[in-house]
């Protein structure tokens, strides 16, 4: 079988077949290839943030929200938990036959140290489920306020660092088309979401923009760029937070003016909790 670049030296072709990125005789189709990029490319990211951590000597626990069929999780654990002794993984999804599916195919493949946990996001916040403390919260494209949830477990679990990738953030969309006609008449700067694909960006602009001033509020040093080439994946911002305890002083006041400013009052609860 000719070498695959994306592939690395130590990775389980076995695992690559299970989770349908192979082909049975080992070859890699183009949509394959684009999940395999993203999600190589994301723990490139990843690994230096646990390298740091072990080197810290946390436990290495991290959590995944919305996991899906787990690809992320089954990559970390491959590349990264299988050569050591200690750290687990945790897959949170609601749907039970990808939960199902993940946990047979890690009995398969030895993974000892990976728990599937069929709830959601929101559920894993107080879930006794879980560690009292995580050491990484990750989220792939978890759709929504799916993202929310993910970043108040982090907090909650007073997590050292959390990855995500926001997806499909409908609603502060919502909120401004519902109040359309009152902002047109308000304020000019309502021109920026008139427009329903504006409206549909713009809301993800923002939503992103109150996300990150939340985690800096908790103390989160963060970190906004892109995951891979826009070619790719149009859902492609993100996001990094690391936990350094030092608060920026005026976040909470920052969205305080952004929620008022835009006539978001509703989401007051969520970004400054």
């Amino acid at each position: 079988m000719p070498a695959i670049p994306e592939i690395r030296p130590q990775q389980s072709i076995e695992l690559l077949k299970q989770l349908n990125i192979l082909t049975r005789d080992g070859r890699l189709n183009q949509d394959s290839r684009r999940k395999l990029k993203q999600v190589q490319h994301l723990y490139q990211l990843v690994e230096p943030l646990l390298d740091e951590l072990e080197s810290a000597g946390a436990k290495l626990s991290l959590v995944d929200h919305g996991a899906g069929k787990s690809y992320l999780g089954f990559i970390l654990y491959d590349l990264f938990f299988r050569t050591r002794d200690k750290g687990h993984i945790y897959c949170v999804e609601t749907r039970p036959d990808l939960v199902e599916r993940s946990r047979k195919l890690a009995g398969r493949l030895g993974f000892t140290r990976m728990s599937f946990l069929q709830m959601s996001a929101e559920e894993a916040i107080a879930s006794p489920a879980l560690p009292k403390t995580v050491d990484m919260v990750t989220a792939l494209h978890a759709c929504d306020t799916t993202t929310d949830d993910a970043i108040r477990c982090a907090l909650q679990r007073q997590a050292a660092c959390l990855v995500v990738v926001p997806c499909c953030q409908a609603e502060v969309a919502a909120l401004l088309r519902s109040r359309k006609s009152e902002s047109l008449a308000r304020t000019a700067l309502s021109e920026l979401w008139r427009h329903p694909i504006h409206t549909r960006e713009f809301g993800s602009l923002v939503t992103n923009v109150l996300r990150c001033l939340q985690l800096e509020a908790h103390g989160y040093r963060v970190t906004v760029t892109e995951l891979v080439g826009w070619e790719h994946s149009l859902k492609n911002e993100l996001v990094v937070a690391r936990y350094t305890g030092s608060r920026r002083g005026d976040a909470r006041l920052r969205i305080e003016q952004i929620l008022d400013a835009l006539d978001l009052d509703e989401l007051r609860q969520r970004f400054l909790c």
